[in-house]
């Protein structure tokens, strides 16, 4: 007889694991009991000898499809003979070290039960089991039972109960586990009516609104959604003016992938993603001439400018539902929030927030602990590329390459989202937003206090970006206590991110390309054009983008052509009336912005590579306006995917100088050269999309230069591409096709954003590596402000 102590950690509670612990003891006659602890699952088994070794190794290989074991460590004890195995309840006491499971997509066999007129769950709204619901938004602590989750509200009845606590079941312990008799309740509101919910079903009169016109904010799992019918121009653009969103694309959600086949390319990689567990946003490549007769096609207003399509599958029963027979087959599903706040998950809230927005609240009373928007995806040469972290990948933890004291880097101030980190593991929270609202600042308050309850962080340094007036930045002064807080270079914590997520180990060295709209740089002026030597303890700046003037500041980034007529002043190129970013800048406002520029009043210095896609759009006429963030930018990508492959043009280059580096000078790229084409071409009456289409292969032979050059001195043969502009999948796609060509191994982002959304896992090995090698509670000051 043998008897041992089994410890399984990873993602292992509330995804059915006891269960099947309590099926392989029973199938191979072992005795002993299964508990969930702040640890993991604790198991005691005895049994034959040979019995107890099958079943530690089975204990992981035949892991239910949710649970992600890291580690099961066996311990040998004493026998005592006993009998029956037990599942017992579940021990709060000891240190957490438990992994919370990520919100999942509704299963097939509860979807079934939905569909079936003859299950007690039909038509269930929130039907849930082991193996799919939600999560990570309704935990309020650990170990994960129904008591620490937001279910804790809802006794179950009898027959729930029943299901809950027999092993044989498939909502054994589920704890989102409820019934139309005891779970939570759907409530359908209509502005102007004092709150008194409407008769009949909520969710049919919900489609009965959609389908007349209306705009209705629909709660969710981790927030409101603002839905309406995605082939409607009036409720769209009715959506678009209310929630104050510009030409930003909306996502759509689909009921089925055939029901958008008509309208963009899906290879297998992408149907993947959008059919399985976390059911995301893709982006997908829109089909040209996309609308097929009676088939839908949403409304040119979803997504102006854009070469893709964000869409998404339903990922609960209340979605399914929504789509079902008598409604919408496509629903414009966007955040239920004021562009630039925070999705709203409080009922109360939802109301007073969503106010003049929405025409009708579809609501429950399941309270949502954490807030979780949708996770944005996209293909890029057949591998996923995360733009948004979120819902379905929070919280699971990043393996890291370095091992590092505990710490929270507080991320950037746009797309934020913090990292908490400990030993090998790092946690990034779910995507929070732009921190210049007071909203977002509270949620991103609470968010860290959620996330240091769950997986048992307590950080010892705090780190932020090098940029003195960035408000994570003073979130962390504020909250110091005493802690020390290092500063780290936005680019190079780019370029560590794409390394820590590839397991770069300590002490080797990158080829850098850090590509973005804005990041301070070490000496006071905006990069954003970076080409660094980097590893963990520091970066050294091989090249960048030639210095030109930002005239305003954020005016610039608003009106593209500013950005176009700084890069003519900075080229030598006369601003002529026939230039279409000339005429699209007012005379008095073109007067101003040449004095401006003449004598660098307000024109902090420039190298940022999001700021000259800016440019070149204006410049091709192709956006002169950007009321969101990276719009010029994405509009040059789709014109230059509209154009197709197209002859490279030798005009269009950077002029290189200070290739010798002796003295540590950079190399500098000035675009003056390329401008001249764009400029010649457009008078040429070349079409926009092949002038973008020759600026993107430019960049990406700019790349494929400047690393050349790099290797050469240096002998580095990995190349790391990082950065918001890495973004855009024709450009990613151009420059490591060319990279491996010249025999580089090429470092692109997949589970970690290339924007700033990515931005705190650098921070953090960064910083927290430092600190480690100083074997100090405070960081190395040159390491961590590198």
């Amino acid at each position: 007889m043998r008897r041992v102590r089994v410890v399984v950690r990873g993602v292992v509670q509330g995804v059915g694991f006891r269960p099947h612990v309590y099926g392989l003891a029973s199938e191979l006659g072992i005795a002993g009991q299964v508990t969930n602890t702040g640890e993991g699952v604790v198991v005691e088994a005895e049994g034959a000898a040979a019995a107890v070794d099958r079943f530690c190794a089975r204990v992981a290989s035949d892991a239910p499809p949710l649970a992600v074991v890291e580690s099961v460590d066996v311990t040998d004890l004493p026998a005592t003979g006993g009998s029956g195995f037990h599942i017992v309840a579940s021990r709060s006491a000891g240190p957490v070290r438990t992994l919370v499971a990520p919100d999942t997509a509704t299963c097939g066999d509860c979807l079934a039960e939905l569909a079936d007129p003859a299950d007690r769950r039909h038509r269930h709204p929130f039907i849930a089991c082991t193996h799919c619901g939600p999560r990570f938004t309704i935990v309020t602590g650990l170990p994960y039972d129904r008591e620490h989750t937001t279910m804790a509200g809802f006794p179950l009845c009898l027959a729930c109960d029943r299901e809950y606590r027999d092993p044989a079941d498939r909502r054994f312990h589920a704890q989102p586990v409820a019934c139309p008799a005891c779970g939570p309740r759907l409530t359908l509101v209509v502005a102007g009516s004092q709150d008194r919910p409407v008769a009949g079903d909520p969710v049919d009169r919900a489609r009965e609104l959609l389908a007349a016109g209306a705009i209705v904010a629909v709660k969710g799992i981790g927030g409101y959604h603002l839905a309406c019918d995605a082939t409607d121009a009036r409720a769209v653009g009715e959506l678009r003016r209310r929630k104050a969103r510009g030409n930003k694309p909306f996502a759509l959600m689909a009921g089925d992938p055939a029901d958008v086949a008509h309208l963009v390319h899906l290879d297998a990689a992408e149907r993947e993603l959008l059919t399985g567990r976390v059911r995301p946003i893709v982006l997908l490549r829109r089909r040209t001439g996309a609308g097929a007769a009676g088939l839908p096609v949403p409304a040119e207003a979803v997504a102006p400018g854009s070469a893709d399509l964000g869409v998404m599958l339903p990922y609960t029963p209340l979605h399914h539902l929504l789509l079902g027979s008598g409604g919408p087959g496509l629903l414009v599903m966007t955040s239920g929030n004021v562009s630039g706040e925070p999705i709203v998950t409080d009922d109360d809230e939802a109301r007073e927030r969503l106010a003049g927005l929405a025409d009708a609240w579809l609501a429950h009373d399941r309270p949502i602990h954490v807030p979780c928007d949708d996770s944005v995806v996209r293909v890029c040469d057949g591998e996923p590329v995360v733009l948004r972290r979120s819902r379905g990948y929070a919280p699971l933890p990043l393996t890291l390459p370095v091992p590092v004291v505990p710490a929270l880097a507080v991320g950037g101030d746009l797309k934020n989202v913090f990292c908490l980190a400990e030993g090998d593991r790092a946690w990034l929270s779910a995507h929070v937003g732009d921190m210049d609202d007071l909203a977002t600042q509270r949620a991103f308050d609470r968010a860290v206090r959620q996330l240091g309850s769950v997986t048992g962080v307590r950080a010892g340094l705090l780190v932020t970006d090098a940029h003195p007036a960035y408000r994570s930045g003073a979130w962390a002064r504020r909250h110091a206590a005493g802690r020390p807080v290092a500063r780290v270079q936005h680019h190079h914590a780019h370029v560590a991110a794409v390394m820590a997520e590839h397991g770069v180990p300590d002490g080797r060295r990158v080829i850098g390309v850090a590509f973005d709209g804005t990041g301070h740089g070490d000496d006071g002026a905006v990069w954003g054009g970076e080409f660094l030597l980097a590893g963990y303890d520091g970066h050294d700046r091989f090249a960048h983008l030639a210095y030109v003037p930002l005239p305003g500041g954020d005016a610039a980034v608003r009106r593209p052509y500013r950005m176009a007529l700084a890069h003519l002043w900075a080229a030598g190129v006369a601003p002529d009336a026939d230039l279409p970013c000339v005429a699209a800048c007012p005379a008095e406002e073109r007067a101003v912005l040449g004095r401006q520029l003449e004598r660098g009043l307000n024109c902090v210095p420039t190298s940022s590579m999001g700021r000259l896609f800016d440019a070149v759009s204006s410049l091709a006429g192709v956006c002169h306006h950007a009321e969101y963030e990276a719009r010029a930018a994405i509009e040059l990508e789709a014109a230059a995917v509209a154009a197709g492959p197209t002859d490279e043009d030798p005009r269009y280059a950077f002029r290189l100088a200070g290739r010798d580096r002796a003295g540590g000078v950079p190399v500098t790229a000035d675009p003056a050269p390329l401008l001249a084409a764009v400029v010649e071409d457009v008078r040429l009456g070349v079409p926009a999309p092949v002038v973008a289409a020759r600026f993107h292969a430019a960049v990406a032979r700019l790349v494929r230069t400047l690393s050349g050059l790099a290797r050469e001195t240096t002998g580095l043969e990995t190349v790391a591409l990082s950065g918001g502009v890495f973004a855009n999948a024709l450009l990613s796609s151009a420059c490591a096709l060319g990279l491996r060509a010249d025999g580089f191994t090429v470092l692109r982002h997949h589970e970690v954003p290339p924007n700033d959304g990515g931005l705190a896992l650098g921070q953090l090995v960064v910083a927290a590596r430092a600190t480690s090698r100083a074997g100090t509670t405070g960081p190395d000051p040159a390491a961590a402000r590198s």
